[in-house]
C-alpha cells in the first residue's frame, strides 16, 4: 500500500518515517510521501544523517516540493497530498493534537485508512464521528499508543488479567520530557488554549492502565502550572493529575517539560501500581527511565548517557541498519491492521474483530481516552477540580 505521512516533526524523524522505510525494505509498503507545513522541515528530514545511513537510496515524495519557498507555510497542503493518492491506501497523521480531527476526516472522505499519533482527538463526540465514518466505508483507524507494545506492558497485561497481582487500588505514573522541548515547535501549538502536559503526555498512562487492567476512568482532576515558552507564549508545562477509576482506584500522573537537558536519558518516566487480593498485596513497578545501559563518550567532551534500547534504536544485523524496539513494532502492527482490513472479504467484520481484540487502540475501543481529555481540559481550566468522565 502507499503511505502518506501528514506532519514532519520530531516523531516522524525519530519513529514514523524510519518504520515505514523498514516496512518498504520488507516489501510491505510501496510509495511514501511526507507532507509538512514548511519545505524546510522536509529538507531537514530528507537530509537526516542517521536515516540516510540506515536506509541508503530510500526517499519520499515531498509536499511542498523543492521548487517552493522552504519558509512559506502551507497549512492545508495535506489535502492535496491526500487527494493525489489512489483510494484505499494509508494516511499517517502526525500533527499537533488539535489539528487531528480535520485531517482524519479529510483522509476518510478520500477513502484512506488512517493511522494517527496519540491522542486520537480532543473530544469524545469527534471520536464517535470518526468511528462511524470509518466503519461505514470499511476503513481502519488506529491510534499509535506505542507503550502498548513495550514488552513490559504486554507482560503486565497478561499477568494482571490472569489475577496474579490482585486488583489495582492506588498508583503513580510520571513522564518528564526534556527541557529542550520548550524550544521546539511545541511552543507554537502546545499552549494553554490548545493542550497541556497531561493531555499530550499523560494520556499514555491513562491508556496504559486501562490496557493492563481493563478498568475505565470515572473522573479526573488536573492541576496545571503555567509557564513561559522561549517565544513568550503560555503553556501548562507542569501538570499533576488525579484519575479515579471504575473500581474507585486512584492513579496520580505527573507530567512536565522539565527534565534537564544535561541529565542522562531522553526523559524520566515510570509507572507503579499497588494492588490487593483477598489475602495480600500486589505490586507492579516499571522504572522505565533506567534501561540498564550506561555510556560515557571518550570524545572531546565526556558525556554520560543512559540510552533506551527499548523504544527505538537502529542496530546492524547486516544489510543496513535495522529499526528495533516497541516504537517500530507499534507502527508495524497498525500497518498490518490496515492490510488485514483491506484484504478482508467483510471489512466491517475485520474492523470489529480488531476492536474486540483491544491490542491496538481504535476509536471504538478507546473512547475513554477522549472522555478523559475532555474532562481534564475542563479541570485544568477550572483550577484542578474533579470532573466526571
Amino acid at each position: 500500500m502507499q503511505v502518506t505521512i501528514v506532519g514532519g516533526g520530531m516523531i516522524v524523524h525519530d519513529q514514523i518515517l524510519p518504520s515505514f522505510y523498514q516496512l518498504r525494505r520488507l516489501g510491505l509498503v510501496d510509495q511514501i510521501a511526507v507532507c509538512a507545513q514548511h519545505g524546510r522541515t522536509l529538507q531537514a528530514l530528507a537530509g537526516s544523517k542517521i536515516i540516510r545511513e540506515a536506509f541508503p537510496g530510500q526517499n519520499f515524495r515531498a509536499y511542498p516540493d523543492s521548487t517552493r519557498d522552504p519558509n512559506q507555510p502551507h497549512p492545508d497542503l495535506y489535502r492535496d497530498a491526500i487527494a493525489a493518492m489512489p483510494a484505499r491506501n494509508v494516511v499517517m497523521i502526525a500533527l499537533p493534537d488539535h489539528l487531528h480531527f480535520d485531517a482524519i476526516l479529510a483522509a476518510l472522505h478520500a477513502d484512506q485508512h488512517v493511522l494517527v499519533v496519540k491522542p486520537l482527538v480532543l473530544k469524545a463526540a469527534e471520536a464517535a464521528m470518526i468511528e462511524q465514518e470509518a466503519l461505514q466505508r470499511g476503513l481502519f483507524v488506529g491510534i499509535e499508543y506505542h507503550k502498548r507494545f513495550d514488552d513490559r506492558s504486554l507482560m503486565a497485561r497478561r499477568k494482571y488479567r490472569n489475577g496474579d497481582f490482585g486488583e489495582f487500588r492506588l498508583g503513580t505514573a510520571h513522564l518528564m520530557e526534556k527541557w529542550y522541548y520548550r524550544h521546539s515547535n511545541f511552543q507554537n501549538w502546545c499552549t494553554t488554549e490548545n493542550s497541556d502536559a497531561f493531555t499530550y503526555i499523560g494520556c499514555h498512562y491513562v491508556d496504559l492502565v486501562h490496557f493492563i487492567t481493563g478498568l475505565t476512568p470515572a473522573s479526573v482532576g488536573v492541576y496545571g502550572i503555567r509557564d513561559k515558552y522561549p517565544n513568550g507564549r503560555d503553556g501548562y508545562l507542569w501538570t499533576d493529575a488525579r484519575v479515579i477509576w471504575s473500581n474507585d482506584a486512584c492513579l496520580n500522573v505527573q507530567n512536565s517539560l522539565s527534565f534537564p537537558d544535561a541529565a542522562p536519558g531522553t526523559n524520566a518516566q515510570g509507572l507503579t501500581l499497588y494492588c490487593a487480593s483477598a489475602r495480600q498485596g500486589g505490586l507492579l513497578r516499571h522504572s522505565d527511565q533506567y534501561r540498564g545501559v550506561e555510556y560515557v563518550s571518550a570524545g572531546s567532551s565526556a558525556v554520560y548517557a543512559e540510552p533506551s534500547p527499548d523504544y527505538f534504536q537502529y542496530v546492524d544485523v547486516g544489510g543496513g541498519l535495522t529499526p528495533v524496539g516497541y516504537g517500530y513494532r507499534s507502527i508495524e502492527y497498525l500497518y498490518r491492521c490496515c492490510l488485514k482490513v483491506e484484504s478482508a472479504s467483510d471489512r466491517q467484520q475485520a474492523i470489529r474483530e480488531i476492536d474486540r481484540g483491544a491490542i491496538v487502540a481504535t476509536p471504538a475501543n478507546s473512547r475513554y481516552n477522549e472522555r478523559v481529555i475532555e474532562a481534564a481540559r475542563k479541570s485544568i481550566l477550572g483550577n484542578g477540580q474533579l470532573v466526571p468522565v
